[in-house]
């Protein structure tokens, strides 16, 4: 069921979820919205398989997102009703107690679709001999070949539990052509197509830093749609009279997305991201090409989340003068009650003088305690805050009444050897194939770790202060304890020549040394900066911003959504010509 402006032979994938949590109405409109051959919903992220796992020690039978239960409830007569297939890692840890949910929702509809799940990425019963002895969950990133063994054995549903977000993409592609696991560029175009739909609506001008030029803002976000050829090619783009757009920077802004460097490594296959090239083909239609892969890494990633303890935080409202001294007032209050184990007080920003609002004449100043126990963070905590409430700063308040601790976890990256993980499909007939190894593997020294090369820089001379985003577009978010930011040259109609001076003005200034200086909190990080020329775009990789991870971050944008934006915000020098 391709769709009119599909190439001939494309296989046509969309997607309707990048979280657990995402618009549920989405895979209707998908649905109903255009041709697909298959529909897929990435549920799993670092922190869901956190949240997947608590819900498990509640209830065995749980671990799987349940709001995908509730969209098939909605939607599966209608896919199957137009020949669309649907795939998707909502399984999470559980990934046949879903299947069996998916059968017991379709006989309830009086259907009988094919329903097939993948397993073998927990590692649960590996984690004391692997050094994860206190591990929640251990689960190893899989590639899109068992999908794809599921799809060629005739299934309607495939669900899976932790592959790779892009495998949703790589599995139903490999089977539509018939790639072999040595199918390099074929399959390395695949994943690129899977990376930029895998987080929906951010393909189509979600958390877009340039939004003030997207039309019908109004209507909601389009969800991406990905029509990949037989050579990996692919043109990506979404249905028509969606709100959002699908333009070259909007893919850019998904590209550069939570990478590490301009080598991708994947189960399937290792892509070069400095080799493919995009190109405007129509109104929301970007074309990707070039892509160049080769052989996997010999290891796969295992994401591991821990039970880290218990945190709780207050929020205080200082408003007017002297904001600084209240600060300082009230931490030397409130700290010396504190038992907690590891206590963080947030910065504060003096408010601007004669402040027309409250609101805008008041800043926050925010406690977060952790502890591996509850009772240093529950009542003793919020009982120290609460008793200041008339002793303390004039003005005292908070945003919120307190709170009972809540749990949270560590998340690390591991790493184990492929011989460790049994990567197996359950038809829906009941049947078990395990798929097989790839043939070839890249070497340990060809894994992650390898420090940018040296890059050109620009003679020029600088003359204005000016906001980094006058024409740069950023990305940021976050890969464990990690910090990614993403930046790019943005496409505004510039000539070429000034585009092209602007890419390497670009190149000059994101040095490792010279982060420190636009982004103050990362100055003593160990910084890594990568170059995609083709796409006039630079990576940031700051080590240990987070911490140990987004569930566990004190930080007040724990999972950096918002550092790109902080960074375009910064000041620079930027010659005359350039603007």
């Amino acid at each position: 069921m391709n769709g009119p402006t599909a190439p001939a032979g494309s296989i046509r994938i969309g997607n309707c979820s990048g979280f657990y949590g995402d618009r549920l109405g989405a895979m209707r409109e998908m649905l109903e919205g255009g041709g697909l051959d298959v529909l897929t919903g990435d549920y799993l992220a670092e922190l869901t398989m956190l949240i997947l796992g608590r819900d498990q020690l509640k209830d065995s039978s749980l671990g799987y997102a349940r709001t995908f239960v509730r969209q098939l409830e909605d939607c599966l007569g209608l896919a199957l009703e137009r020949g669309v297939r649907i795939v998707s890692n909502a399984g999470g840890l559980n990934p046949a107690g879903l299947a069996d949910k998916v059968r017991e929702v379709a006989a309830g509809l009086g259907l009988d679709p094919q329903v097939a799940h993948v397993e073998g990425d927990d590692l649960r019963h590996l984690a004391e001999e692997q050094g994860w002895a206190d591990a929640l969950t251990a689960n190893a990133y899989l590639g899109g070949f068992g999908i794809a063994a599921a799809l060629s054995a005739g299934a309607d549903v495939v669900v899976t539990g932790r592959v790779t977000d892009a495998s949703l993409v790589v599995g139903p592609a490999a089977a539509h052509h018939d790639w072999s696991t040595t199918a390099y560029d074929e399959l390395a175009g695949a994943v690129v197509a899977g990376h930029v739909i895998e987080c929906g609506a951010q393909a189509t001008g979600g958390n877009f830093s340039g939004f003030l030029s997207l039309p019908h803002r109004d209507r909601p976000l389009g969800f991406p749609v990905a029509e990949v050829a037989a050579d990996g090619s692919s043109v990506i783009t979404k249905h028509a009279g969606t709100g959002g757009a699908v333009t070259v920077d909007t893919v850019t802004a998904q590209l550069v997305y939570e990478i590490q460097s301009t080598r991708y490594l994947g189960p399937d296959v290792t892509v070069h991201l400095d080799a493919l090239r995009l190109e405007q083909a129509g109104e929301d239609r970007v074309a990707i090409s070039g892509v160049v892969g080769e052989a996997p890494p010999e290891q796969l990633k295992v994401c591991v989340n821990e039970l880290g303890g218990w945190r709780n935080s207050v929020e205080l409202v200082l408003t007017g003068l002297d904001v600084e001294a209240k600060a300082e007032w009230v931490r030397a209050q409130l700290g010396p009650r504190l038992g907690a184990a590891d206590v963080h007080w947030s910065a504060v920003t003096a408010p601007p003088a004669d402040a027309e609002t409250e609101e805008s004449a008041s800043t926050l100043l925010r406690c977060t305690v952790k502890d591996p126990a509850p009772d240093p963070v529950g009542r003793a905590f919020t009982s120290a805050a609460v008793e200041l409430a008339l002793a303390s700063y004039p003005g005292f308040t908070m945003t919120a009444p307190p709170a009972a601790p809540t749990p949270f976890g560590v998340y690390r990256a591991a790493y184990v050897d492929r011989s460790a993980v049994t990567h197996t499909v359950v038809h829906a007939d009941g049947r078990r194939e395990v798929v097989a190894d790839p043939a070839e593997v890249l070497p340990p020294q060809d894994a992650p770790g390898a420090r940018p090369s040296p890059y050109p820089g620009r003679t020029d001379v600088l003359t204005r202060r000016l906001p980094l985003g006058t024409f740069v577009h950023a990305r940021s978010g976050d890969k464990g304890g990690d910090a990614n930011i993403g930046l790019w040259v943005a496409h505004d109609g510039a000539a070429q020549e000034t585009y092209d001076a602007r890419v390497q003005w670009l190149f000059k200034l994101m040095s490792p040394k010279g982060i420190g200086m636009l982004l103050p909190e990362a100055a003593d990080l160990e910084v890594e900066v990568w170059l995609l020329p083709h796409l006039g775009a630079v990576n940031l990789v700051l080590h240990g911003l987070l911490g140990e991870g987004v569930a566990a971050s004190t930080r007040f944008d724990p999972q950096a959504k918002g550092l790109g934006e902080w960074l375009r915000s910064r000041l620079v020098s930027i010659e005359e010509s350039l603007v």
